[in-house]
């Protein structure tokens, strides 16, 4: 018996997702569809529990080709290799859109080109890039992998016809960098915080380790004790975030001064210097910088912050990449215009309290 269930999709028309079930001679058939009109999905029902009911039918069907939707689950239960949680999202949202429910077959540049176009609704270009470029991982193993007939050449196709619509775009270099008196007002946020919650994060530490250091969010809080190496001030940043690739790319990077008064003013009390969730260390400097009015300024601009900080006091790109950890020293090309101005956190009143009475040097 089949099944229609109306759905919103999220540019707001509606799709009725048709759905049959077939058991026979201990055989078991499950097939969806989805049509934008009712009439369409009842016949397709009617005409597909006919051709089932043929001698052999249900065999056959066993044997059909997989949906995208398939290929996607299997992507992500036999991957080994670790991906970011915006991948893992990326990968559940397509999941709930009608190209999905398409055979691996009828996955055609055109299909790729009008699912861009529907989640083009409310997103910028550099976001639907993005999820393409997710979506181009499922491409290129299903078939080598699974023998399921999706062809990266279609991908390859649709991406090109994207850019050149203006559909996609590559993701622009942010340039964000707080001010001194927005670091200030988030420092004094959280020491209230603090005084208040003296169990809650220490952000105070872990904000300015983040701009002395050059570390992202997730490696900061992955840092252990065994990772630090204070004789050659310089510490193990494990799995560090690479074009293509991160898991096992371990590299060992220069602790400034200040970076490392801060790890050593740290409370010894778990293996992990910052022993706190990624989830938690967002949450909480996103909501303070809300409550503050500080607006577009994420965690990860404090990066780019010490890192612009590097070559305003001075450090060439080898001497900066050997903090940053860019393998690539083209990829902080970008820092190049910014002049040796001297260091504006020379006597910052922040860093003595985050390391005791060490000032900055």
């Amino acid at each position: 018996m089949g099944t229609i269930v109306e759905r919103k999709r999220k540019n707001g028309s509606t799709g009725y997702h048709a759905q049959i079930v077939v058991k026979r001679d201990g055989l078991t058939h499950r097939q969806t569809k989805t049509f934008d009109r009712r009439p369409a999905a009842a016949a397709w029902i009617k005409r597909r529990e006919k051709e089932l009911g043929e001698p052999g039918a249900l065999a056959v069907a066993k044997i059909e080709v997989p949906t995208l939707g398939n290929a996607i689950d299997r992507y992500v239960k036999e991957s080994r290799k670790s991906y970011g949680r915006t991948k893992a999202q990326v990968l559940r949202a397509i999941k709930t859109y009608d190209i999905a429910d398409k055979p691996c077959s009828a996955v055609t540049s055109a299909e790729i080109v009008s699912f861009a176009h529907e989640i083009s609704v409310g997103r910028q270009p550099q976001t639907v890039g993005n999820y393409l470029a997710h979506l181009s991982s499922i491409f290129a193993v299903a078939r080598p992998a699974w023998g399921y007939p999706l062809e990266p050449a279609e991908m390859a196709a649709a991406q090109t016809v994207l850019k050149r619509l203006g559909l996609t775009s590559k993701s622009r270099a942010r340039d964000r960098r707080p001010t001194l008196d927005e670091l200030d007002r988030l420092m004094k946020r959280f020491a209230d915080v603090r005084r208040r919650r003296p169990s809650s994060l220490p952000m105070q530490a872990v904000i300015a380790f983040a701009i002395f250091s050059t570390r992202r969010q997730e490696e900061i809080t992955r840092i252990t004790w065994a990772d630090l190496d204070e004789g050659g001030s310089r510490v193990l940043v494990r799995d560090m975030k690479n074009p293509g690739d991160k898991a096992g790319n371990d590299v060992w990077c220069e602790l400034t001064p200040e970076a490392l008064a801060i790890i050593q003013a740290q409370p010894r009390t778990d293996a992990r210097i910052w022993p706190y969730g990624t989830d938690a260390v967002s949450a909480a400097f996103t909501r303070a910088c809300a409550i503050l009015g500080i607006e577009d300024l994420h965690f990860h601009d404090l990066r780019h912050e010490g890192v612009s900080r590097l070559f305003e006091i001075g450090r060439t790109v080898p001497l900066a990449a050997s903090v940053s950890g860019h393998r690539s020293w083209q990829s902080l090309q970008r820092y190049t215009h910014v002049r040796k101005t001297g260091d504006r956190y020379h006597g910052w009143k922040w860093l003595t309290v985050v390391s005791g009475n060490v000032t900055c040097g």
